[in-house]
């Protein structure tokens, strides 16, 4: 069987199980506790980090990006990138944006600092962080309502892998509570139809030990 290794909210494990069922692909889900440092994890990935995904043959891929990329080549039924090389650049392009730019000025000061804090029993979190992400949140919902009143999703007219990163990312900040929708209506009602999405469902049912989700995170009207 197919096997992805990845972490409770964490957005590039997230992204990678999304384009799995995306493309109709079985896999079974291993936790791997990455501060563990395990001998048998780090042989297959000596960065230490997830999502590793490992093939039905033992090919073993890691990093997200790669991954991705990986499964568009090597199964093309379902297209998550773009018809033409102009949406290909588009797509890759807000990849980027949401797994560098929001990744570190939201997903990090509000994900991390919050989860990994009360998880790891590190301490409280860094409140200037937490400012930071309260504040930088909005500037990248307010991107996406403009991007959506523009497009029917946000690389194009086509749902793909820039969706999947975007959701990944605010999946994670949506389950503790730190995404303002109220405030970016535009912004919810795109998120709205990812949670539709049958790909999107199984995400919602997670659970983090000792952490319960926001009392919306799993309602798709939301």
């Amino acid at each position: 069987m197919r096997t992805l290794f990845h972490l409770w909210l964490h957005p590039f494990s997230r992204k990678v199980r999304i384009v799995l069922a995306e493309k109709n692909l079985e896999f079974e889900l291993q936790i791997e506790k990455i501060w563990e440092r395990r001998t048998e994890f780090l042989a297959l990935n000596p960065a230490g980090d997830v999502p590793v995904l490992i093939e039905k043959d033992g090919t073993t891929l890691a990093n997200s990006q790669v991954i991705c990329e990986y499964l568009e080549e090597e199964y093309r039924d379902i297209n998550l990138l773009g018809e033409n090389t102009v949406q290909r650049a588009e797509t890759r392009r807000l990849v980027s944006w949401f797994d560098v730019k929001f990744n570190r000025e939201v997903t990090e000061n509000l994900v991390t600092e919050k989860l990994m804090n009360h998880y790891l029993q590190l301490g409280e979190p860094h409140g200037p962080s937490i400012r930071a992400g309260h504040a930088n949140i909005h500037y990248h919902l307010d991107y996406i309502g403009f991007l959506t009143e523009k497009r029917t999703w946000l690389a194009g007219d086509e749902f793909s892998l820039a969706d999947v990163a975007a959701a990944a990312h605010l999946s994670a900040v949506d389950y503790i509570g730190d995404v303002p929708w109220e405030e970016h209506e535009a912004a919810r009602e795109w998120y709205a139809k990812i949670k539709s999405r049958k790909s999107f469902q199984p995400l919602l049912k997670d659970r983090i030990p000792d952490f319960n989700p926001s009392k919306h995170y799993e309602k798709i009207d939301f």
